[in-house]
């Protein structure tokens, strides 16, 4: 098996020469990719992985986080909702080229699924936290964790929040919310 280096230099080199024809993500560039790689990982600093076994990543687009996320946490089964398909084909390409058994691609939107059991729902870029939270309903339980890649404008979104952290690096605010079962 390949390591993590490695793997993302496979990655980062499929997504450039996959970009230039279909144009999934705003990374041109190694360096580019890069910083979303170290992006999607970053939280691994703070995340309680061991209880994680169910993951969905909403809006995977390129695979930030998700696709990331789930080279580095073995033990946890990431599904990965990404609806348009120019972006699933490449999210499908990346899981065969890589071996990579513990991703699911679904091509579809996440409240288009039926939902099962999960223990953490990650998204960037994709919606409001709130918003975010009402579409997942039917993936949530009490122990499910929300970690969701936000801006600057991140304390806009937590006002009815009760039970969560915010972690800044730079420019990124990275929400965790540990209940929604008040909103």
């Amino acid at each position: 098996m390949k390591n993590f280096e490695q793997q993302c230099a496979i990655f980062t080199d499929l997504l450039l020469r996959y970009n230039k024809t279909h144009n999934i993500t705003g990374a041109k560039n190694a360096a580019k990719v890069q910083e979303n790689i170290e992006d999607s990982i970053y939280p691994l600093q703070f995340l309680e992985q061991k209880q994680i076994k169910n993951a969905i990543d909403v809006g995977s687009g390129a695979g930030f986080p998700g696709f990331l996320l789930a080279l580095v946490m073995h033990d946890t089964h990431f599904t990965l909702f990404e609806p348009i398909k120019k972006k699933s084909a490449f999210l499908h390409l990346a899981k065969t080229l890589l071996h990579v058994e513990n991703i699911t691609i679904a091509s579809q939107r996440v409240e288009e699924h039926s939902g099962f059991t999960c223990d953490l729902i990650t998204s960037r870029a994709v919606t409001k936290s709130q918003e975010l939270v009402k579409i997942c309903r039917h993936f949530i339980t009490p122990q499910t964790k929300f970690l969701l890649y936000k801006g600057e404008n991140v304390i806009k979104e937590v006002d009815n929040l009760q039970n969560y952290e915010i972690y800044s690096r730079g420019h990124r605010n990275y929400l965790l919310i540990k209940d929604v079962y008040g909103l």
